[in-house]
């Protein structure tokens, strides 16, 4: 085993790799166990919300989240292309094992993040990307003036209805139940009321259609087997994320849902010496800029504990 970590930073997205950046800077000697860096962003052809880039790709946006922490890295950061699989409390600090060796650490950071419950549709892989997208705050400019379609009816999928209502034609929001019981009946009402918005409820999506690019969404009523072809610009998957957090269960408190439980004050979570940042924590918000502000913040947390122990 090596010798001991003050830090080991489990994910290389933007949180993983902010906390990378201010970890060097701050002479912590750190480990990054990250497969990929830029997490769910690595796939996407264009992102425009990255403060500090109009635009830029996934995998532009990957390099450039890696060199910058290369750049601070000298002898004090090591990256590991390892996924973490376990994280064992000691008497004095942890011992993280991943795929390739064990190693011990003062503290953790998890930066995992997450993955979107995807679209099981005929299509929806192949049109991936190509017109479906996972990510209205990254791709919904793209699509202004098209009627677009969203998929989900929990809060997430309400309020991307009602970010793409502010430059779409129309937007058709599809969702497989008769009601929407997990959103709050306010926003429904309030989204549901829009003259560009509309409702298909209580029905099964079994087809993905295009092109080049998605064009149509197929769905089949429930009760009367009716299948309907509605033509679209864009379609929208809101159907939840799930938190890459599996290898954390009795580690730490989690939610039902598998996010990891912190103090937005600090970023710690229930179990002293581990913190959480970004879309695997039980925030409000996911967003790339922000994961990567909570990395910061529970980084100079970090920081401060370990120099006042």
């Amino acid at each position: 085993m090596e010798p001991i970590y003050d830090l080991i930073i489990i994910g290389g997205g933007p949180a993983g790799a902010a906390a990378g950046v201010y970890a060097a800077r701050k002479r912590l000697k750190t480990l990054i166990c990250a497969e990929t860096f830029a997490g769910q962003s690595a796939v996407s052809p264009d992102i425009q919300n990255w403060v500090g880039a109009i635009t830029i790709s996934g995998e532009e946006l990957a390099s450039s989240l890696r060199k910058h922490v290369e750049a601070y890295a000298d002898d004090i950061l090591s990256i590991h292309d390892e996924i973490v699989q376990k994280v064992e409390p000691q008497e004095e600090g942890f011992i993280v094992t991943t795929n390739k060796a064990s190693y011990s650490t003062r503290t953790v950071l998890v930066a995992t993040g997450s993955h979107r419950r995807k679209l099981v549709a005929t299509g929806a892989d192949k049109f991936e990307h190509k017109g479906l997208t996972y990510c209205a705050s990254c791709d919904g400019p793209m699509f202004a003036g098209q009627d677009l379609a969203v998929v989900g009816g929990g809060n997430a999928a309400f309020e991307t209805a009602a970010q793409l209502l502010a430059y779409a034609k129309s937007v058709t929001l599809i969702h497989r139940s008769p009601d929407f019981d997990r959103a709050d009946p306010i926003t429904v009402e309030k989204v549901l009321t829009h003259t560009n918005m509309r409702s298909v409820r209580n029905v099964e999506i079994t087809e993905v259609k295009g092109d080049v690019f998605a064009n149509a969404i197929v769905y089949r009523e429930k009760v009367t087997n009716e299948v309907t072809e509605l033509p679209v610009g864009g379609i929208f998957i809101e159907i939840g994320q799930i938190p890459n957090t599996a290898f954390l269960e009795g580690v730490t408190e989690l939610t039902e849902r598998g996010q990891v439980v912190i103090d937005p004050w600090t970023q710690q979570t229930r179990t002293k010496g581990v913190w959480a940042a970004g879309d695997c924590t039980n925030i409000l918000y996911h967003q790339n800029n922000i994961a990567a502000g909570d990395a910061v913040r529970a980084l100079e947390d970090i920081y401060k504990t370990l120099h006042t122990q």
